[in-house]
Order: C-alpha cells, then structure tokens, then sequence
C-alpha cells in the first residue's frame, strides 16, 4: 500500500555477521559451540526497527491516490510520522473512493469506518460557513502570509477547538500555493464573461460566483473534473495549484489558463481523528505526530512553490493562452468574497453563533497588519 511504513530489509544488520560470529565467552577462546553461534547470528540479524507499529491508522483522503494532494501532503505526512515516530505508529493512506467516497471523509471517521481522514475544510462548507475561513476564500490571505496566521497567529489554536466542538483531534497536514482561477474554454477577462459561466468549483467561490456574479457553479469530486471538462459538461474548471493542475491534463482540452488565483489565494488541509482516538495515544507519540503534520506543511508548501514555477513555463510554452486579470477585476472579486465572509459571519452572529465573527476577525486583523508592514519584503 503506497504510503505505509516499509519493512526494513531482512539482511540489515547490527555489525558484520563474521563479527558476531567472534564474540568471545567469559573473555576466553572463541566461541565454537555450533548452538551458541547460531544464537549469536540471529540476534545480529534482527532488523534495527522490526517491531510492529504499536498504532496504525487507515486514512481516506478526498482526492485520488497518486494526486498532488495524496503524494505532497498525505503520503508525505506518513513518511514523516514513520520517521519521527520510529515506526511506532504506521499512516495508511487510502485514495479518494477505496474506503469511503471523496466527500465523506469526515463522516467515515465519526462513524468509525477509519481511524482518521485527510480532507479540506472547504468540503464542510455546507455544513458551517466558518469552514471557510479555513478553506480559504477569494479576498483572503495568500500563503506566506496564511501560514503564519495559522501557525503564529493563532489560528491553528482556532481551528482545533472548533474541531474540538465537533468531537475532532485536528491536524493541519497541508498548506498550499495560490490556485490557478480557471482552465477554461471560453475567455474571462471581466465580470461581464462570468455571467451564466457554467463552472466546476467548490468551497466559498461557488457562492460567491452564484451569489455576486450570477455564474453557474457545479461541485463535482476531483476525479471528475477533467472528464466533465473534455466533454463541455462546463465551461471551466478551478482545482488546484498550477502544477497539480498539470499533472490533471486540464490544459490539454481547454485553451485558456486564467490567472491569478484570487479565488483560492491558499487553502488548508488536515487530518481528523475522534477526541478518543486521540485520547488513547500516549503523550509522547501525540507530539511527534504534531511535529510530523507541521513539518509536513512546510514541506508541502515549499514543494508546490518549486513545482509551481515549473508548471507555469511549461503552459506558457505550449498552445494554451494565459489570461491575466486586471488589477481592477481582482479586485473586485477579492471584494466579493470578503463581503461573502462577512455576510456569512455576521448571520451566524445574529442567530447566536459569535464564533465564525470572532474568528474571521482575527483573520482580517492579521491580513491588515502583514499588508500594512509588507513593503520591507522582497518577494522577487
């Protein structure tokens, strides 16, 4: 199973076999008695990490197996925990649709089906708006300044105790680059070429396109998306980073490459386990599978910038036109989607729920402190 902890090799040994072989007894001749150096080239034979993991934990994600998404964040993050674990707890990483469908990882860990899930706030959107925040949404923070929101900021603490309410042990294991807006068959260029646009998307942006520019949202699963792009099921997609949309073929059956990705300026997964799975875990294994999620974000992220920038010389140097929007335009709909926010915040407030407000305002209020300071930045 890709992603689960590999067996070490029968042959690593300790020292030389012919070593073992002579040990000395009471500082005396060598050992020559037959029995004894079998003993002793068995115990030299033992694999260095050949205990079985004391844990082991089945882990559905909401994408395919083999995606950006499994490989950098999900795969990755079982590497890690192996390593800093040594091997005490084993991640068995699952494809979307293997164990449970894409959109019911959640679901799958509350009725037990798994030990835990990977997957995005921005598929709870239905369930809550305050996913949102999390999710990411159009007019919010982008990754640099996202990552240290969360981590910094005190916005992992946010997202734990909701989860918390909602009987979860949350990790983020993934943090990722700003999206590509859309691989699209008809151009975008203003607001006026998003009416009626019949377009695959999900989270935040799918309301905010219905809601604030009367486009046709559609939600289907990953795996979906480039067949019902093929064949004109839409008439654009949004998925990803540039370079897990690469690995997706979405250019190769629609021309346009539209960017920048305001609508998806970062966005956050995690993996969830039940308070009581997590309960049960000794304090010492709890660490270390917190320390392997945050390296494993900082990896991930790092990972799509490099492979970002690749992405983007390859679509540049094909047959696809890359549209950019107008500084006006994406300004205008990162307008839309903190309005959305907002709005969202402020009924959630009203029919006594404050904490989607209180949360979104520490959002903002680090967004507008890091815009404020920025200037000493080179991000050349």
């Amino acid at each position: 199973m890709a992603g689960a902890r590999e067996e070490q090799p029968l042959l690593q040994v300790r020292k030389p076999l012919s070593a073992c072989l002579e040990m000395k007894f009471m500082g005396e001749k060598i050992v020559s008695s037959l029995k004894k150096a079998f003993i002793a080239a068995a115990i030299c034979l033992l694999p260095i990490s050949g205990q079985a993991a004391e844990v082991t934990w089945r882990v559905p994600t909401s994408v395919p197996e083999g995606s950006p998404f499994y490989v950098n964040f999900l795969q990755r993050f079982a590497k890690n925990v192996d390593v800093m674990t040594e091997g005490r707890v084993a991640i068995e990483p699952y494809g979307a649709g293997v164990i449970v469908p894409a959109l019911q990882v959640y679901d799958a860990v509350v009725d037990g089906t798994v030990e835990a899930g990977h997957s995005s706030p921005t598929y709870l959107l239905n369930k809550d708006p305050i996913n949102g925040i999390f999710a990411g949404f159009p007019g919010g923070m982008g990754p640099e300044a996202f990552i240290s929101w969360i981590y910094e900021g005190g916005g992992e603490k946010r997202l734990k105790e909701l989860r918390e309410g909602e009987g979860f042990h949350s990790m983020i294991v993934g943090i990722g680059s700003t999206e590509i807006l859309a691989h699209s068959n008809v151009p975008i260029r203003s607001k006026d070429d998003l009416k009626g646009l019949k377009y695959r998307t999900s989270g935040p942006w799918a309301e905010v396109m219905r809601d604030y520019f009367e486009a046709v949202p559609t939600v289907v699963p990953a795996g979906e998306t480039y067949t019902l792009l093929q064949r004109k099921g839409v008439d654009a997609v949004e998925w990803a980073p540039p370079s897990a949309n690469l690995s997706e073929g979405f250019h190769q059956v629609a021309k346009y490459i539209v960017v920048p990705g305001v609508h998806q300026p970062s966005f956050l997964w995690e993996v969830v386990t039940t308070k009581e799975t997590w309960d049960k875990l000794p304090d010492d294994l709890k660490a270390k599978l917190e320390a392997a999620a945050k390296l494993t974000t900082y990896e991930g992220l790092t990972n799509f910038y490099a492979a970002d920038i690749k992405a983007m010389a390859e679509y540049r140097s094909g047959a696809n036109e890359i549209i950019t929007l107008s500084p006006e335009f994406v300004t205008e709909l990162a307008d839309a989607g903190r309005k959305w926010a907002q709005k969202k915040a402020d009924e959630q407030k009203a029919s006594g729920k404050p904490t989607m407000s209180e949360i979104l305002a520490d959002y903002l209020a680090f967004r507008d402190a890091w815009n404020k300071e920025r200037s000493y930045l080179i991000t050349e």
